[in-house]
């Protein structure tokens, strides 16, 4: 074998571990889009090797349960989707899910082509990208130059952080489209759906609910109720305040023939428009997540909101700009932060990973939205400290790190071994289970 070729297997391999070590072991994760699986979700996942191997490809019924698959050596992994799909519809107290799809942006694509085909519309209110929308939501991304979407933005108030609703009122009545959008990237309130979702519904349109930042929130109660506000469909992803493996779900409510006839072409646009091969070996992972939301979900979502509140109420006190200070900084697990008077998003963001705290620069709703190389802000999330058992006094501890960072009281490398002291101080995962055989010994006390 050639010496080039060798050096590049042995450099993969070596880049792996010392990856799983450095965001594993010595960083502290801050990424709001990142989740964290408990040992019990890892190890199910690391034993669904065949499963990970294998394909199927076909139809579900109105149940979200397979109906017909195309392959051959379907029998377990039928029984693997819809028991995934069934935990998921209990976990969110609904009649209908899809969990074929590999991805947030994948159940937003078959969503949004699905109900689009529904309504023979193609217009779609949507969050400002610059306010937080996702950018599979804006015009330059999926839904503009891959759904051919005309999009319509949302009136957003930067005071309150939100949805202006009364304006936006106006503009889904005036628009008359075939879709609204809620949710988004940037998300640190509850939407007003309940107050837009009936003046959506008046005009023709299907409230879409993009939950993938808050979908573990919502699982836990404590976030916003989206099918008891209006909402018709919730798409997420799977592995962000959600702890579980990394793909995407949609969830609906299969109840009259709006729903069926919007349902059926979501079903389509998922297979055969968009997926083959739906990556089954997350499934079984999939379905423990929610199993262990369901037990642990409201404790988790609690303290992720009070660690993300103290954290905004912290770099507050000590003279950082956190938005949303009037309505108590945030109700979800992540904090927007200007930092122009200490370098901006992208230069501080830099310093803060070489200290060892990994965390994402982030446009703000009055940033120019075009500007993604440098913008404003800091997008903070704390779903997966909180996971890792920080309560108050701890992100006190991690935010008086940040400072140092953010105000050049100390030098990176002299927090970067506080970083990774106090990481390592923090070994176990929480609101899980340890093991797959502790969740069996667990279930069959009920069973």
């Amino acid at each position: 074998m050639e010496d080039d070729f060798l050096k590049l297997a042995l450099g993969l391999i070596k880049s792996s571990e010392d990856h799983e070590r450095y965001r594993g072991e010595e960083c502290i994760n801050l990424i709001a889009s990142e989740g964290l699986k408990s040992p019990a979700v890892n190890e199910i996942l690391s034993l669904s090797q065949d499963l990970e191997s294998r394909y199927a490809e076909g139809e579900n019924d109105l149940a979200g349960h397979v109906k017909a698959r195309h392959y051959q050596g379907q029998k377990y992994i039928t029984k693997i989707e819809n028991y995934a799909a069934d935990l998921m519809k209990n976990l969110f107290g609904c009649n209908w899910a899809d969990v074929r799809l590999v991805s947030g942006t994948h159940a937003n694509l078959a969503t949004f082509k699905g109900v689009s085909l529904a309504t023979k519309n193609n217009r779609m209110v949507v969050l400002p990208l610059s306010a937080g929308a996702h950018i599979s939501h804006d015009y330059s991304g999926l839904a503009g130059r891959v759904l051919g979407l005309e999009t319509i933005n949302h009136a957003y108030d930067i005071d309150e952080l939100n949805i202006d609703s009364e304006k936006s009122a106006t503009i889904i009545d005036t628009a008359r489209p075939g879709i609204v959008t809620f949710g988004g990237s940037v998300f640190p309130f509850p939407h007003p759906v309940k107050e837009l979702a009936e003046v959506a519904k008046e005009t023709g349109a299907y409230v879409v609910y993009d939950a993938a930042h808050v979908l573990g929130l919502i699982a836990g109660g404590e976030f916003q109720d989206p099918f008891g506000e209006g909402v018709d469909f919730i798409t997420a992803s799977t592995h962000k305040t959600f702890p579980g493996p990394q793909g995407g779900v949609i969830l609906a409510n299969c109840e009259d023939e709006r729903m069926k006839k919007a349902i059926k072409k979501v079903q389509h646009a998922v297979f055969p428009l968009s997926a083959s091969s739906t990556h089954l070996g997350r499934l079984p992972a999939l379905g423990l997540a929610a199993l262990e939301l369901k037990l642990y979900g409201k404790e988790l979502a609690k303290q992720t909101i009070k660690n993300a509140q103290t954290a905004g109420k912290y770099l507050f006190e000590n003279g950082v700009k956190v938005l949303g200070r009037k309505n108590g900084f945030t109700r979800s697990h992540q904090i927007a932060v200007d930092v122009r008077d200490y370098g901006g998003g992208q230069k501080l963001a830099f310093s803060l990973e070489d200290a060892h705290i990994v965390l994402n620069k982030n446009l703000l709703p009055y940033d120019n939205q075009h500007n993604h190389g440098d913008p404003s802000g800091l997008r903070i999330g704390f779903q997966d400290v909180t996971r890792r058992g920080f309560k108050e006094n701890d992100i006190e501890r991690l935010c008086s790190l940040i400072l140092d960072v953010m105000k050049g009281k100390r030098t990176r490398a002299e927090v970067r071994k506080d970083v990774i002291k106090l990481r390592q101080s923090f070994k176990d995962i929480k609101y899980g289970f340890q093991s797959i055989n502790e969740a069996k010994e667990h279930l069959r006390k009920y069973v």
